[in-house]
């Protein structure tokens, strides 16, 4: 399993593991190129440009930037669960809360099949 630090993301987050907010390296990550050459980008468009605009700039991305998950999401789905939780939590944790009721139906009606008479009966014959 890949580490979260090595994928390219689809979608642009703030890294968890950056320097200060994580843009850079977020958006390293984004554009597939080191973090450094992002870094070195950033510096020559403060020196170039003004150094206020710039960090005012970061620092509004920094916190409109959501943070890239914690584990990386394997399928479009869980990555759009991700965004939906990231916007909204309330909605987020009911999604949840119906996954696990879910799965628990699932294996409470498992666990009927494997404790009936019958689930016996019929290892019972398979074995013999």
């Amino acid at each position: 399993m890949r580490h979260v630090s090595e994928l390219k993301y689809h979608k642009l987050y703030r890294a968890r593991d950056g320097r200060l907010l994580g843009v850079c390296k977020g958006l390293a990550r984004y554009l597939d190129v080191p973090v450094t050459w992002v870094r070195l980008g950033v510096v020559f468009l403060a020196v170039f440009s003004g150094v206020w605009p710039v960090i005012g700039a970061y620092i509004l991305a920094g916190f409109l930037l959501r943070p890239e998950p914690v584990l990386a999401p394997g399928s479009d789905d869980e990555r759009d669960f991700y965004s939906r939780f990231a916007a909204n939590k309330k909605s987020g944790r009911e999604e949840l809360k119906r996954r696990f009721e879910r799965l628990s139906r699932r294996i409470r009606r498992m666990e009927d099949v494997v404790t009936s008479k019958e689930y016996d009966w019929e290892r019972r014959f398979r074995d013999r």
